[in-house]
C-alpha cells in the first residue's frame, strides 16, 4: 500500500503547495521519481512529467526516455522531454559533468514550468540524498547552512519525498510491483556522492541502523539553529551597518566586540561575497595601518581609520571613455555627465559644474579613473600638485580614490577632478569667447 497519508501529511506540514496548484514532476525513470509520480497521481494533483536525456549512457539513456514517455502516456499525463550535449556544455563552461547536468536540467525545468503554467517543480530526493549532501558539505567544508541538508522547499523547487529513506522507497516499489529502470551510473564510484553511498554510509549504518532518521532529526535541529542565527545577524546589521552614499560603514570597535567574532562577521559580510578565509584576514588586520583592502568578486572592504568600509567594485571593463565635442551627455562608471556650450561668460561656483574656456580644449577628451602620478593645478593656485596629495588634503576615503572620474584634455592635462576641483589653467578669462560647461549630474 502506498504511503499516501504520510505523503499528504508531509506536504501539509512543510506547506509545499496548495491543492489547486499544478506541479511539474522531474522523472528520470528510477525508483524514486517513479514512486513520486504514482503518489501524486493517487492524491489527484494536476501534474505533468518532465524528462531529461543527457546523452551520457547511449542506448540506456534512450531506454529511460522511452520508459518515462510510455509511463506518462499510460497515466494520461502531459510529457515533456529534452536532449542535452552534456559533455560539450561541461567542457565549454569548465565544470564537471555532474555540475553541467545539474545546471542544464534545472534551467530547462524552470523554462517548462513558466511556459506551461506550472506552479512548482517536484524533485524526488529522499532522506538518503540529504544525508549524502550533508556529508559532502562536511568533507568539502561548510558553514551552518550546509548542515541543513536538502530543504523540502526552495523557491519553486519542492522535494515531497524527504520523509522517506531509500530503504522505505525500495519497500513500497517492490510491494506495489511498480516498474522502473535502473541507472547504471549509480554503481560507478567515479562520483563523490556514489562513493559515500556505496562505501562510507554502509559503515555508518553499522554503527547506527537508523542513520537516515537520526540525520533527519539533526538536520531539523541545524535548520532551527540557522534560523536563530539569521535572526541574530539581522539584529547586528541594524546596530553595526551604517549605509552611506559611498558604501556601508562598520565600526572597527563594533567588530572587535562581536562574539563569536569570526562567525558573526562572516555572516555580516557574506551577502557581499566575502568568504571565510578573507574574513579571517580582515580580523587579523583590524589593528594595522589604514588603507588595507580585501576583495570579493563584487565588493571591496577597506579598513579606513575607525571603520571597515564595504563598497561595490565598479567595473573596469572601460577604464576610460572618449568624449567628442558633439556629445551633450555621457556616462562613465555609473556617473552621468552633461556637456554644453555657451557664449555667456557668466559662471557659478560649484564642485559638480565647471566652466571652461572652450577654445583651449583639444577634442576628443578623455574621462578615466585616477592614476598614480596624476597632477593638476588646483583652481586658484599656480603650481602643480599631485592628485594623490590633493585627495589626502581633502580627506577622501581610501576606497573612493580609484573610482573618482578624471577629465583629461587631448594634450594629456587634467581638466577636472569630477565633483571636486577643476584645473586653474582652464578657467574662463576676459579673453574667453566661448564657454564649455561640464556637469556631474547628482540623482
Amino acid at each position: 500500500m502506498l504511503p499516501l497519508k504520510q505523503f499528504q501529511d508531509f506536504i501539509e506540514q512543510q506547506e509545499l503547495f496548495k491543492k489547486d496548484n499544478r506541479i511539474l514532476l522531474a522523472v528520470s525513470g528510477g525508483k524514486d521519481s517513479v514512486l513520486m509520480l504514482h503518489l501524486f497521481k493517487a492524491i489527484g494533483v494536476d501534474v505533468g512529467v518532465a524528462h531529461c536525456n543527457f546523452n551520457l549512457r547511449a542506448d540506456e539513456a534512450q531506454r529511460d526516455e522511452n520508459f518515462v514517455k510510455m509511463l506518462a502516456l499510460s497515466l494520461n499525463l502531459p510529457f515533456y522531454v529534452t536532449h542535452f550535449d552534456t559533455k560539450k556544455y561541461a567542457a565549454e563552461n569548465k565544470i564537471s559533468t555532474q555540475m553541467a547536468a545539474r545546471d542544464l536540467r534545472y534551467n530547462w525545468f524552470e523554462e517548462i514550468r513558466v511556459k506551461e503554467g506550472y506552479d512548482f517543480i517536484a524533485l524526488a530526493q529522499h532522506q538518503n540524498d540529504s544525508v549524502e549532501t550533508v556529508l559532502i558539505n562536511l568533507v568539502r567544508g561548510t558553514g551552518i547552512s550546509g548542515l541543513h541538508g536538502i530543504l523540502p522547499k526552495r523557491n519553486k523547487l519542492i522535494r515531497p519525498l524527504l520523509f522517506l529513506s531509500r530503504e522505505e522507497i525500495n519497500h513500497f516499489v517492490d510491494h506495489e510491483n511498480i516498474n522502473f529502470v535502473e541507472d547504471s551510473s549509480n554503481a560507478s564510484k567515479n562520483y563523490l556522492r556514489n562513493k559515500l553511498r556505496l562505501d562510507v554510509i554502509p559503515h555508518l549504518q553499522q554503527i547506527n541502523p537508523n542513520l537516515e532518521h537520526t540525520f533527519a532529526e539533526n538536520i531539523n535541529r541545524f535548520a532551527e539553529i540557522e534560523t536563530f542565527l539569521n535572526l541574530q545577524v539581522e539584529e547586528f546589521k541594524t546596530k553595526l551597518l551604517l549605509n552611506k552614499p559611498d558604501g556601508i560603514y562598520i565600526s572597527v570597535e563594533g567588530i572587535k566586540a562581536l562574539k563569536p567574532q569570526k562567525l558573526l562577521l562572516y555572516e555580516l559580510l557574506k551577502p557581499y561575497g566575502f568568504v571565510e578565509p578573507v574574513v579571517a584576514e580582515i580580523i587579523s588586520a583590524l589593528d594595522k595601518q589604514s588603507g588595507v583592502k580585501f576583495l570579493s568578486q563584487s565588493h571591496q572592504a577597506t579598513i579606513n581609520r575607525d571603520d571597515l568600509i564595504i563598497s561595490k567594485i565598479i567595473s573596469t571593463e572601460n577604464e576610460h571613455r572618449v568624449i567628442h565635442s558633439n556629445e551633450s551627455s555621457f556616462e562613465f562608471n555609473g556617473n552621468q555627465f552633461g556637456l554644453s556650450f555657451s557664449d555667456d561668460l557668466k559662471f557659478e561656483v560649484s564642485k559638480n559644474k565647471i566652466f571652461i574656456d572652450a577654445d583651449i580644449l583639444l577634442f576628443p577628451l578623455i574621462i578615466r579613473n585616477w592614476q598614480n602620478g596624476d597632477r593638476f593645478i588646483p583652481f586658484g593656485m599656480q603650481t602643480l600638485k599631485k592628485i594623490s596629495d590633493f585627495f589626502i588634503d581633502e580627506k577622501v576615503p581610501l576606497h573612493l580614490k580609484s573610482n573618482i572620474p578624471i577629465l583629461v584634455n587631448g594634450n594629456g592635462e587634467v581638466i577636472w577632478i569630477a565633483g571636486m576641483r577643476q584645473d586653474n589653467r582652464y578657467k574662463i578669462l576676459k579673453s574667453t569667447k566661448k564657454v564649455a560647461i561640464f556637469e556631474l549630474k547628482i540623482n
